[in-house]
């Protein structure tokens, strides 16, 4: 069994910066990694995924102020946030889809909080 365990979510100002980490519980070939977040009465949303070979795809709305990337010496991949803005508030979800794309894992998420 896989998981995933997100950190560095919390609380900045419009204008701020966080990191958030998606520690995967060991190696495996992926189809795709990426983060997706979920706002208040909204539904879920990508924000970006890389795919092997560091082929990253990004939400217009994040275009040049997020940055995903992965180590995978450390089973991790970062999604550096900057300007942040209020309308990034929610909770963001790490997820893995193994190669062959049958297994799906989620992590449990981490909130993040953008205050003007």
């Amino acid at each position: 069994q896989v998981q995933l365990v997100e950190s560095g979510g919390g609380l900045v100002q419009a204008g701020g910066s966080l990191i958030l980490s998606c520690t995967v519980s060991r190696s495996i070939y992926f189809n795709k990694m990426g983060w997706y977040r979920q706002a208040p009465v909204k539904q879920r949303e990508l924000v970006a995924t890389i795919r092997p070979g560091d082929y990253t795809n990004y939400a217009d709305d994040v275009k040049g102020r997020f940055t995903l990337s992965r180590d995978g010496a450390k089973n991790a991949f970062d999604l550096q946030m900057t300007d942040l803005k209020p309308e990034d508030t929610g909770v963001y979800y790490c997820n893995l889809v193994a190669w062959g794309g049958s297994d799906e894992y989620w992590g449990q998420g981490t909130q993040v909080t953008v205050s003007s």
